[in-house]
């Protein structure tokens, strides 16, 4: 029988960035060789490290290789972050809400 765990709505989900930063903890390879091995700068690993910069498609087919795990992962997990900040500081208080019919 498979558990299957539940995400807290109220707990933001962690973005991808502290994910690898996660992972980069586990293996020996530096930040700068990791950057080299991804082919962006150490500043762009580093934004990204820091979410000041999300992962994009592209940043994600390279994490996918590099990991082995595909780009789906990291841009599931970048959707993820993203939607759950958008939740609560976007103001969508004057858009309605359409009812399909049929």
């Amino acid at each position: 029988m498979a558990i299957i765990a539940k995400q807290n709505p109220n707990r933001c989900p962690p973005p991808p960035g502290e994910v690898i930063d996660d992972m980069l903890e586990d293996m020996d390879y530096s930040k700068t060789a990791i950057a080299q091995m991804l082919g962006i700068s150490r500043q762009q690993l580093h934004a990204i490290l820091a979410t000041r910069k999300p992962v994009s498609p592209e940043i994600a087919a390279r994490l996918g290789k590099l990991f082995g795990n595909g780009p789906g992962l990291w841009l599931r997990l970048q959707a993820a972050y993203d939607a759950w900040h958008a939740e609560r500081e976007v103001d969508v208080s004057a858009v309605p809400s359409l009812k399909l019919v049929g």
